[in-house]
């Protein structure tokens, strides 16, 4: 089954002190560049970048052959991008779409594996870290258009994979499950 990845990059990170998607940990690899290899390795195809604030400098990050594409309604929050990537994604053949914000740079492949197993168009899946909601979060083809039409404000598919009972995939023995809302601070 084909799955396509979509990176969540596109928001202006008020809290955290700038773009996330600029964002690099403590050696200056950019977290958008790890999580394009982390979905790569999971086998993911094509892998969607969805870039908003700083778009320019944040598509410059992202590893060549993976797919920018840009939120233009970004700063009404995390609904457009997620639709932005999930228009993008219709124009490939995959049948599911594997999403992650680009804050998450622990996140291993085994993670995003595990999420993926035996999913098709119709799947709805989501890691779980000790029961607590995570990503990857696994949105099959079938979904795509009334998760798009549901989204709003500053909001991802919670309450949609919520409402239609989503698979949940207990991962806490791969990875601890947390985003970085903080910068990494460089010695």
């Amino acid at each position: 089954m084909t799955v396509c990845a979509i990176v969540l990059a596109a928001g202006a990170g008020v809290r955290f002190g700038g773009p996330k998607g600029l964002a690099r940990d403590a050696d200056g690899r950019p977290w958008v560049a790890t999580a394009v290899r982390t979905l790569r390795e999971a086998g993911c195809d094509p892998v969607i970048v969805v870039a908003g604030a700083d778009a320019d400098a944040v598509g410059a990050l992202v590893p060549a052959g993976a797919v920018v594409v840009t939120a233009p309604d970004w700063a009404d929050g995390l609904s457009a991008s997620v639709r932005a990537g999930l228009s993008a994604a219709a124009d490939t053949a995959a049948q599911s779409a594997l999403i992650v914000p680009v804050d998450v740079p622990d996140l291993p492949a085994s993670a995003c594996l595990r999420v993926m197993a035996g999913a098709g168009p119709a799947s709805l899946r989501r890691a779980r870290y000790r029961g607590e909601p995570g990503h990857p979060v696994l949105i099959g083809r079938d979904h795509w258009r009334a998760v798009s039409a549901e989204l709003t404000g500053d909001r991802g598919a919670g309450a949609y994979l919520r409402e239609r009972g989503a698979d949940d995939v207990e991962c806490a023995d791969l990875w601890h499950g947390h985003d970085v809302d903080r910068p990494v601070r460089r010695a």
